[in-house]
């Protein structure tokens, strides 16, 4: 065997070794993330969650609007990614104990009862109302006046029962749009979310949804963590 060929072996050999040990660098910070994504959601490969789904005010029946169809299918995107499966339950339907499932609650507490038992049980510091000139959002003694269209608000809470157990992630807006848009922030941050609410993993922020009319569910802001004052409710 000459050098040439002696090189060029050796330069396969490195090239495969090389691959290898990237493949397997990446296969394992890819299981470490889905892990804490996993703990994250409370879900575990082929584990079941619930889907809780709201109801159009102007709808008959179970209709769903656009907007929280949207948000359900990027939560199940979510759930997939996870390895598990969603059921999927209509509000006034759902009859779960709180930590039984991971629960995924999408609407205000107009459009879904079970968003509005979740308030009352869990976010007592959370008041909603239908003031004279839009719907109102109250937390902390700080109220939040929906603007349609240019500035509307949601809630997004990771929340567990008083015995634990599986998490309740909640999108409470005053506009179905707000509703897509918390999920989507939950998509895009739970990473950092998860991070910074390490210790217990319970929040709710307060977001702010700008301009939907123009941008859809695209351009959100944090406008203030509220955990202590909507969970105490004072």
């Amino acid at each position: 065997m000459n050098d040439d060929i002696r090189n060029i072996l050796l330069g396969l050999a490195a090239s495969g070794l090389s691959a290898g040990a990237g493949w397997f660098v990446r296969t394992r910070l890819w299981r470490r993330q889905l892990r804490r994504t996993q703990a994250f959601f409370g879900l575990t490969s082929g584990a079941e969650c619930v889907l809780v789904v709201n109801q159009a005010p102007w709808a008959g029946g179970t209709g769903v609007s656009r907007n929280d169809t949207f948000a359900l299918l990027e939560l199940a995107a979510l759930i997939r990614e996870c390895g598990a499966r969603p059921e999927i339950v209509v509000h006034d339907t759902a009859r779960q104990g709180i930590g039984v499932r991971t629960e995924f609650c999408v609407g205000g507490p107009v459009s879904n009862r079970r968003t509005e038992a979740h308030l009352r049980s869990l976010l007592p510091g959370v008041a909603t109302a239908d003031g004279p000139d839009g719907r109102l959002l109250t937390v902390g003694g700080e109220t939040y006046r929906m603007e349609q269209g240019a500035a509307e608000y949601v809630l997004l809470a990771r929340l567990t029962g008083p015995d634990g157990g599986r998490p309740v992630f909640l999108a409470s807006g005053q506009r179905s749009v707000c509703n897509q848009a918390a999920v989507r922030y939950l998509a895009r941050h739970h990473a950092r979310l998860a991070r910074r609410y390490r210790r217990d993993g319970t929040f709710c922020l307060l977001l702010k949804v700008v301009n939907s009319d123009a941008y859809g569910p695209d351009m959100t802001e944090l406008v203030a963590d509220v955990t202590a004052a909507a969970i105490s409710g004072r």
